[in-house]
């Protein structure tokens, strides 16, 4: 059957109303789940297996089992222990959208920590012996010679973890948040035409994703100068 061109424009105008909250969701997530990567980063190269293991052991567990897992037992399990429903941190873990967010970060967390101690391990020795040598140590040599080589060979990962990101939040909408996918599926009980709005909610998702790999582009652009050609180098 034909595309009911009017329904599918309805639809698409209904489904951007969960942009917002689905950029909320993302953003945060990963705000948040940077922060503890870079830690579980350091605490996988720092030698002292005390550090080490513990940070193994995050990343096997989040790593190994699926994202929806993680959020219900988030949003279902946490409320079976009278210690937290007693605690301050209650009035947040009792609502669905701090759930999410907090599945998110722990999720992406686990995935950002090996990529960054990827792009750590991967820049040369030789570099770091020269810059002690020119008198560089402690944080600017981290600053100025280890964080722009890492970074280099991170975005490319990264990006991709960043896009996928955006899409494990329609996982949010089993947990009742209305997101894109979360008003797809309304749409859907109401309508019974899941095809079209499913198709809407697909171009959404799919246009944000774009964006976000041109801006992960032009960052590589930007840190990799000697990809340049040469006139765009004077420039």
């Amino acid at each position: 059957m034909p595309f009911d061109l009017p329904f599918l424009t309805e639809s698409f105008v209904a489904l951007l109303r969960g942009i917002p909250l689905t950029l909320q969701l993302t953003v945060l997530s990963v705000l948040a789940g940077g922060i503890l990567a870079f830690g579980l980063a350091f605490m996988r190269i720092s030698r002292r297996w005390w550090l080490d293991a513990p940070a193994r052991f995050y990343i096997l567990v989040f790593r190994g089992t699926p994202l929806l897992v993680q959020i219900y037992i988030i949003y279902y399990g946490l409320s079976q222990f009278p210690v937290l429903r007693n605690s301050v941190l209650w009035p947040f873990l009792r609502e669905a959208y701090w759930c999410a967010m907090l599945a998110l970060a722990f999720n992406t967390a686990a995935y950002s920590a090996e990529i960054i101690r990827g792009g750590l391990l991967s820049v040369p020795a030789g570099h770091v012996e020269a810059a002690r040598a020119c008198g560089m140590s402690g944080f600017l040599l981290f600053r100025r010679i280890v964080m722009p080589l890492a970074l280099r060979q991170m975005l490319p990962g990264y990006s991709n973890e960043i896009i996928l990101m955006v899409k494990s939040t329609a996982l949010a909408s089993t947990i009742t948040l209305l997101e894109i996918t979360g008003i797809a599926a309304k749409l859907i009980s109401e309508s019974y035409r899941p095809v079209e709005i499913f198709v809407c909610a697909g171009a959404i998702y799919l246009a944000i994703n774009f964006l976000v790999a041109r801006l992960f582009a032009w960052l590589e652009y930007v840190v990799s100068p000697e990809t340049r050609k040469p006139e765009e180098r004077r420039a």
